[in-house]
């Protein structure tokens, strides 16, 4: 059985094989983009709100390429669609080199922040079409290691990658245009295009206003860290080497989270499950502001703590919400949790790098460990106003990707 099993996976992993592939060429390129600006910013002389800027603008490009890109998927197909997105995403990083005019970088941040989502929606998609419902958790599952893997790569780039340097931006705008080739390459045939998710994001908070509520701290907590967090670790001391150590420590607290908080989740109340998760992430930011530029180690350490005890946040909050919706609702109601999510994205880089400036580093996580406190109150409150469902779906790690992610664990919030 267990032969059987190894050989399915391997099987199943060859055929998406070039999808895979992409995923992580493309993880590697915008996922190095976001820490390099910010040390690139402070090494040109950015002020922290134009640093924070930067990250704004990239989830900006993000929103609106979760809108767009389903519809141009529509028009051009697949392959046309990630090639335009993947043009997108070189142009911007290219850009980079040609101007040190903060508003042209933020300008150039919202393409590369449209062409990850519009790439995401594409893979997402075409996957979606390929797989069954008897492979569909396998492919899930190496979907996310393969991202999970190049995003904590993406990290550690930054400890190689000169800041403010041609070579530098140029090296990820040719992982961005790599990502292109096994895609495009493939002989597997361009799946049928899917109609575009409508965007209801009053079906996110008619299902739970706790898992809306859930999704924009989460979405406060990551992009925060991850955009502004180098300007954190810079002011506190650590070293351009170190600061990839920093970031990576925070998506590999995330990564080891995943089981124990799924367990948890599919054992008890969700909404207990966020409340302690909120109630640990203040824990681990008011443990960071205590020893902020004590030691080199332990910064490293909360780093990790607070990736686990914040990154699950999200999955937690979409799986709360897909137990009060139907089967028919819930690649609709990914798409809604999605907007909300974006919308702190958008918000988050900006605003902690204006109380950085103007409170310093430790403010950072006050920030996030107010966002949580709040998530607290309103927990407790929408405990009083209705049960939890008897039955619940499956836990997921959702990863925050496109509006489309829906599809693809449609299959995985069966309930049980």
């Amino acid at each position: 059985m267990r032969i059987g099993t190894v050989g399915n996976t391997m099987r199943l992993i060859l055929s998406f094989a070039a999808l895979f592939l992409s995923v992580i060429l493309l993880q590697l390129s915008a996922g190095g983009v976001g820490p390099l600006d910010a040390i690139s910013g402070l090494t040109l002389g950015f002020d922290k709100q134009e640093i924070g800027l930067l990250g704004s603008a990239h989830f900006l490009g993000f929103f609106i390429g979760c809108w767009w890109a389903p519809r141009l998927m529509g028009t051009v197909g697949h392959s046309r669609a990630f090639a335009v997105c993947t043009a997108l995403g070189a142009m911007g990083l290219i850009g980079h080199t040609l101007t040190e005019a903060p508003l042209a970088w933020a300008a150039m941040r919202i393409a590369s922040g449209l062409s990850v989502a519009g790439c995401y929606t594409v893979i997402e998609a075409w996957m979606n079409a390929k797989v069954t419902n008897e492979s569909r958790g396998r492919a899930m599952g190496t979907y996310r290691l393969a991202d999970l893997i190049a995003s904590l790569a993406a990290q550690m780039m930054i400890a190689v990658l000169p800041p403010a340097s041609y070579v530098s931006y140029n090296l990820l705008a040719l992982l961005c245009c790599a990502a292109l080739l096994p895609l495009t390459l493939t002989r597997n045939s361009q799946p049928a295009t899917p109609a575009a998710p409508r965007l209801r994001p009053g079906l996110a908070w008619r299902c739970s206003p706790l898992a809306v509520v859930g999704v924009i701290v989460a979405a406060i907590g990551a992009a925060s860290f991850r955009m502004v967090g180098p300007i954190y670790g810079t002011e506190v001391g650590l070293e351009l080497n170190q600061v990839a150590f920093f970031l990576a420590a925070f998506v590999l607290g995330g990564a080891l989270a995943q089981y124990p908080v799924g367990w948890l989740a599919d054992k008890y109340d969700r909404r207990w499950v966020l409340i302690w998760l909120s109630a640990a992430a203040i824990m681990s930011c008011g443990l960071t502001i205590l020893i902020s530029g004590q030691s080199t180690e332990a910064t490293m350490m909360m780093a990790g703590l607070f990736g686990f005890t914040a990154f699950p946040v999200f999955s937690v909050s979409s799986a709360h919400a897909n137990d009060f919706a139907t089967s028919d609702e819930r690649v609709e109601l990914s798409a809604a949790l999605m907007f909300f999510y974006a919308l702190g994205a958008i918000a988050a880089p900006y605003v902690s790098s204006a109380l950085i400036s103007g409170y310093g580093p430790k403010a950072l996580f006050a920030f996030i460990a107010v966002g949580h406190f709040g998530l607290i109150l309103f927990g407790l409150s929408r405990m009083r106003s209705r049960p939890t469902p008897d039955e619940r779906t499956n836990y997921v790690y959702a990863p925050r990707t496109s509006f489309t992610i829906g599809r693809l664990m449609k299959g995985s919030r069966e309930k049980r």
